[in-house]
């Protein structure tokens, strides 16, 4: 049965946003040849959340998924960046949480929320 998620994030500076990832952000890494790291992520859940039902859909290609980063506290892991030299987005708050987004080197960026419902990591 599958036993884990593999996520790709697609970026113009795979190197850069490596980087960021370990020493930034703190995540441990294999190195599976030639630099290319594959990360080790906290716990993780997923959530469905219907299309455009106006978009149209190519059945062959693959859903497409926002990468949110979590946290207990939005505000004090915003500060924790900071101290390391990140610019986080605007803060939302939304009814599922407070959001911001985390810049990438690449110029791309990842969600950071605190949830304000319940999470699945202790299932």
């Amino acid at each position: 049965m599958v036993n884990g998620i593999h996520v790709l994030i697609y970026t113009a500076d795979p190197d850069a946003d490596r980087a960021f990832f370990c020493e930034v952000l703190g995540f441990t890494a294999v190195d599976v040849g030639h630099g290319w790291l594959i990360f080790a992520l906290p716990p993780t859940e997923a959530a469905f959340h219907p299309l455009d039902p106006a978009a149209p859909r190519d059945p062959d290609t693959l859903l497409r998924a926002d990468v949110y980063l979590m946290c207990d506290d939005v505000r004090a892991t915003m500060r924790d960046l900071a101290a390391k030299g990140v610019t986080c987005g605007e803060i939302a708050t939304e009814r599922w949480g407070i959001r911001t987004t985390v810049p990438l080197p690449s110029g791309g960026r990842v969600g950071l929320y605190q949830p304000t419902h319940e999470t699945a990591h202790k299932l």
